[in-house]
């Protein structure tokens, strides 16, 4: 739709029109229902203006010493002996003025009792409205003077009084009466002050709606011009769309052939997905009996590294205590040819005591005759162990041959000579030695 410089205008006057409105709706409720009222108080013992405000759902009426006071200074309760009159002045010029809104309000909408033509009705039946109701508040303000002035002179006093406080207390009386006729009628022309104010924002109002309303009448006419060329131009895309319509049924047919073909292939696709699934699934039980046969045979390479490393452990075990026994018997044998070595030397002393003694009974060789040659094979056999002795080293000591003769000159030692003997004692080897060496045993000689 096109817009021209008078559419911000008519969005003002549509607001306005709509304030105006929402206003009147609201005017109905506890707003009528309050207004100045004369308070007799008891203790003062005068009557002082109040603003009084009335709920008619409740009943109950509160004052104000103010209009634009926020807080409520007391509450009026009312029982059996209570007294109340109102003027309704306020009240109704109130009313006439919101009548006067609401005629305008609905002539300018359409829907009104009155149906005015133009604007300059409108505002005229308001202005004479107004007139009217300021017309009634003076003559009510005149109404009430007179009305407070007769109340005033028919006062009866309490007490006996003289003439001088009578007429003192009547001109204070009437001072007081004159100041709260003077803030009645500051308040009275406060109120006209109002209902003009209104009456010029109820006239502004009919002015913007009725400006509104042409602005809305040449929119109208630019609508209409608008709707027309959008139904040309929407025949138009009707007739193209037809055509595409058309075509795209042609083409639906041909997707639809494609769409049947897709499913069959998505059909094999599924169905060979479900055979890769099975194989997929065979696979998957291989390799769980795989993995099974992988970790029993890591668990048997495990006890078998352990059982590895114990033999190993105990190979070391027993090559160092091997090799221990080596180096006893090294020693021990080193032991033996040094006690050979000493028995040699002991043997050679013996054979030479024996060949003294042999020579000291030469001359009775006639008395023993009978045994000359057992003599020499001792002697010769001697002779000839001591050409055989020799230092036995590592490799030979399995070569020492035990004779008759060492074994004859072998000399028993007793238990009281070997306990103090330096000789080695002797070395049993036990019987499971890695090398062989356990089933010798060397005893001391």
């Amino acid at each position: 739709m096109a817009s021209n410089g008078a559419s911000p205008r008519a969005g003002d006057a549509e607001n306005s029109l709509e304030r105006i409105k929402r206003q009147l709706a609201s005017g109905s409720g506890r707003n009528l229902l309050q207004g100045p009222l004369l308070k007799r108080s008891e203790t003062l013992r005068k009557w002082n203006e109040r603003w009084v405000i009335l709920d008619p759902t409740t009943g109950k009426m509160e004052y104000k010493v103010r209009r634009n006071e926020p807080t409520v200074k007391g509450t009026i309760i009312f029982d059996a002996n209570s007294t109340i009159t109102i003027s309704p002045v306020n009240f109704h010029a109130t009313q006439l003025v919101l009548k006067a809104h609401k005629e305008a309000v609905n002539s300018l909408s359409g829907n009104g009792s009155a149906k005015l033509g133009t604007v300059a009705t409108v505002v005229a039946a308001a202005n004479s409205t107004a007139l009217e109701c300021s017309k009634e508040v003076e003559a009510a303000m005149q109404i009430s003077l007179r009305t407070a002035l007769v109340v005033m002179a028919n006062k009866t006093a309490d007490g006996p009084m003289d003439d001088f406080s009578i007429m003192k207390e009547t001109l204070r009386v009437k001072d007081e009466e004159l100041q709260t006729l003077a803030r009645e009628l500051r308040a009275r022309d406060l109120t006209i002050k109002e209902i003009a104010d209104k009456l010029s924002e109820t006239a502004e109002a009919a002015e913007a709606a009725a400006s509104a309303a042409h602005i809305m009448d040449e929119q109208r006419r630019i609508a209409c011009s608008e709707i027309e060329c959008i139904a040309k131009d929407s025949e138009k895309q009707l007739d193209f769309s037809r055509s595409k319509i058309r075509e795209s049924e042609g083409k639906v047919e041909a997707l639809s052939k494609e769409r049947d073909e897709l499913i069959k292939q998505r059909d094999s696709a599924l169905q060979e997905a479900h055979l890769w699934r099975s194989e997929l699934a065979k696979a998957r039980e291989r390799v769980v009996i795989l993995e099974a046969a992988v970790v029993r045979a890591e668990e048997k390479v495990r006890v078998t590294e352990a059982g590895v490393a114990g033999r190993i452990k105990e190979a070391m075990q027993k090559e160092s205590a091997a090799s221990k026994d080596k180096e006893e018997l090294l020693a021990y044998v080193n032991n033996l040819q040094a006690q050979l070595q000493r028995q040699h030397i002991e043997t050679k002393q013996v054979f030479k005591e024996k060949i003294e003694s042999h020579s000291d009974i030469g001359n009775a060789l006639h008395l023993t005759r009978s045994s000359p040659d057992k003599t020499w094979e001792n002697v010769v056999h001697m002779a000839s162990d001591q050409v055989n002795l020799q230092p036995v080293g590592e490799g030979g000591w399995s070569d020492i041959q035990a004779t008759e003769s060492r074994i004859a000159d072998v000399r028993e030692i007793s238990p009281e000579a070997e306990a103090s003997s330096l000789d080695i004692s002797v070395v049993s080897e036990p019987a499971n030695d890695p090398h062989g060496q356990g089933n010798n045993s060397f005893n001391q000689p």
